[in-house]
């Protein structure tokens, strides 16, 4: 949500991303997630990508936004690894083929 204690209003914080030399030419930028949702508000921020038909990806808290009409092609193989040190539980030696 939107911070109160932000001198920008989240358009002025949006037009201002968005105004950026690498938007300008189709680039890509990445911002923390943290801070589109103190300054923004994530809701806001995707009704802007959505109204300029941008693609978003999210990978550790950081938000990746291909500003162009393009397909996204992963040149990496889909995983199904654990997002986290958290999810995987604690490991011991021998998870590593230690005695």
């Amino acid at each position: 949500m939107h911070s109160r204690n932000s001198p920008l209003s989240p358009e002025i914080w949006l037009n201002d991303l968005f105004a950026c030399k690498a938007v300008q030419q189709g680039g890509v930028i990445r911002r923390k997630a943290r801070d589109i949702e103190r300054f923004a508000g994530m809701g806001r921020f995707m009704q802007e990508i959505d109204r300029r038909g941008y693609q978003v990806a999210e990978n550790a808290g950081q938000i990746v936004i291909f500003c162009n009409r393009s397909p996204v092609r992963w040149l990496t193989r889909q995983r199904n690894a654990p997002l986290s040190s958290k999810e995987s539980g604690p490991k011991s030696f021998q998870d590593f083929g230690y005695e």
